[in-house]
């Protein structure tokens, strides 16, 4: 039985207090954050397929002292996934990657990706280095993730949830690049640029 996206994704961020920083990718991932409750610390990455999981450690290596979390597809993931190995060599104890798996490329139509076949995103992530890689499949599981990316010093984390494919309402942040990059930048404290 695979997960209810959006359900997922409120009980990661359930009680994310005011100190994590969330990277949702492209889509889907995007949506459901804003869905679950917009929020000053999140930066949407409308249209930048591939990047989530280098942004969320950049933000992760600039800011060691707040939680940084990356929620992305599948397909994004697969795109991205060299960035496993980086994460895996630097090693930030305050960032986790979780991934929404679907096993579809659902921003291009709904093919089959290769999640459902032949990759393995966990043992990836576990031979780019990063140890503590596991797949989840309750939400309880999650809830307990969510507990793990409280602490900045054991990371980075890395999870792969299976999740159902269900088409839902969209629902939109603002998609203005710099409205996005200026609005996290005052919930860290610097001026806008």
């Amino acid at each position: 039985m695979r997960l209810e996206r959006r359900a997922a994704m409120a009980r990661l961020l359930a009680d994310r207090g005011d100190d994590l920083l969330l990277v949702p990718g492209l889509g889907s991932t995007a949506w459901d954050a804003a869905a679950v409750g917009d929020n000053d610390r999140n930066f949407y990455l409308w249209g930048a397929m591939g990047g989530a999981a280098m942004i969320g450690l950049g933000l992760a290596l600039a800011q060691p002292k707040k939680r940084v979390a990356v929620i992305t597809g599948d397909g994004e993931m697969l795109m991205g996934m060299g960035s496993l190995a980086t994460v895996g060599l630097q090693k930030p104890g305050n960032l986790s990657i979780l991934v929404l798996d679907n096993e579809a490329y659902g921003e291009t139509g709904g093919q089959v990706s290769h999640t459902s076949v032949a990759a393995d995103l966990v043992g990836v992530a576990r031979a780019c280095g990063i140890g503590d890689s596991k797949a989840i499949s309750t939400l309880a599981e999650i809830e307990t993730f969510a507990t793990v990316m409280q602490d900045v010093t054991r990371g980075p984390h890395f999870a792969n949830v299976k999740i159902d494919a269900a088409n839902l309402e969209r629902v939109l942040s603002n998609r203005d690049g710099a409205f996005i990059m200026n609005r996290l930048r005052g919930a860290l404290g610097y001026a806008p640029i």
